[in-house]
């Protein structure tokens, strides 16, 4: 029997994301901290690539902890956290257009957030490629930037247990 209630126990349960914390350390670094791998510092329990970053980790009597960041940590094991699979004959005619507004746009993404990294750029035989990202928001800017510039068919899927998004564009 139904119920007129909106949220039951029966239509609503809470998800719980089973690999939540897997990827971080038990402790925060000390700081400040340099990745090896990318050259992001860490200051103030942030990392950052920008030049005040630096500029205010140089200022602390502390000497520079070697620590890798969480998006190195993601390359080293390979478990990327988002996709884009982009797709269509738009694309195989327009790849030289196509691939520097990804890279740039990564770029862009870089300076908000240095975790936003491209972890493996997949050409696919049928003329499609596939790029993995460290973050999910990673492959969601970058599908939202390829239907900004050049309008087509997106659609996204993530996966609620395990922090997964997948991104398609096809034009």
């Amino acid at each position: 029997m139904r119920s007129a209630k909106a949220f039951t126990n029966q239509t609503f349960t809470k998800r719980v994301d089973h690999d939540g914390g897997r990827h971080r350390p038990p402790r925060a670094p000390a700081e400040p901290a340099v990745c090896p791998g990318c050259g992001a510092v860490y200051v103030k329990r942030r990392w950052s690539r920008s030049a005040a970053s630096r500029l205010q980790a140089v200022g602390l009597a502390a000497p520079f902890a070697v620590r890798v960041c969480a998006a190195c940590r993601r390359r080293q094991h390979g478990v990327p956290h988002g996709y884009l699979h982009v797709d269509g004959d738009f694309f195989t005619t327009h790849r030289s257009d196509i691939e520097p507004l990804l890279r740039n746009e990564v770029e862009r993404a870089r300076e908000d957030n240095p975790l936003h990294q491209i972890l493996a750029w997949t050409d696919l035989e049928g003329g499609g490629l596939l790029i993995a990202t460290a973050t999910e928001h990673l492959a969601q800017r970058l599908g939202h930037a390829l239907e900004k510039a050049y309008d087509g068919d997106v659609h996204y899927g993530f996966s609620h247990e395990n922090k997964l998004a997948r991104v398609w564009w096809h034009r």
